[in-house]
């Protein structure tokens, strides 16, 4: 099962008044949490129907997903954001993106991996998160920011459409070991 890159939102009302996120760098120690965040939002989408997503086994139980956030963290740009000295989501980056995305003419800032504590929803977690990950490519003198996402049902990609991104591919991505291809978007947003 290939990452999918973020989970969806609900509706919830936002509350402005609220407290914003702070960012700070990540690395190789965020590895346990950052599973936690994947196993909890795996739970929640599981509770909804939508499985298809990630599967229903937590991520902390799939020696594969288990490397691949080690790897992650270890290998790539980590971003966190915490409220209220918690953690409250993650977000990877890298200049080169999924192993099925094929790379641009140009340089590119890719989000492998966007996910928010499920319990913070409406807090503008993600949308810290992506304002963060849209001033490191500008930092770096990257005028493209691209992530891919399920594109099962549509919802997720309505949702990363709000956060400022516009589809710009889609694709089947084969993974081995399952019958099904898993329905990928790629979206891109300018920088």
């Amino acid at each position: 099962m290939y990452l999918g890159c973020a989970t969806h939102g609900d509706n919830s009302p936002k509350d402005r008044t609220l407290e914003a996120p702070e960012i700070r760098a990540g690395g190789p120690d965020d590895a346990l949490a950052t599973l936690n965040l994947l196993d909890r939002a795996t739970a929640w989408l599981t509770a909804r129907g939508r499985s298809e997503q990630w599967g229903s086994k937590p991520w902390s139980s799939r020696p594969a997903s288990v490397r691949r956030i080690r790897r992650y963290t270890t290998n790539m740009t980590v971003r966190v954001a915490e409220l209220n000295d918690s953690f409250a989501g993650v977000c990877v980056l890298s200049e080169t993106p999924q192993p099925y995305v094929a790379p641009m003419e140009e340089r590119e800032l890719y989000i492998m991996l966007l996910v928010t504590d499920r319990k913070l929803v409406g807090r503008g977690i993600g949308q810290a998160l992506v304002s963060d990950a849209h001033a490191q490519a500008a930092r770096r003198g990257i005028g493209l920011l691209r992530t891919d996402c399920y594109d099962g049902d549509g919802a997720l990609v309505k949702h990363y459409q709000k956060l400022g991104f516009h589809p710009a591919q889609s694709l089947d991505v084969h993974t081995p070991g399952t019958d099904k291809p898993w329905p990928c978007k790629i979206l891109e947003k300018r920088v």
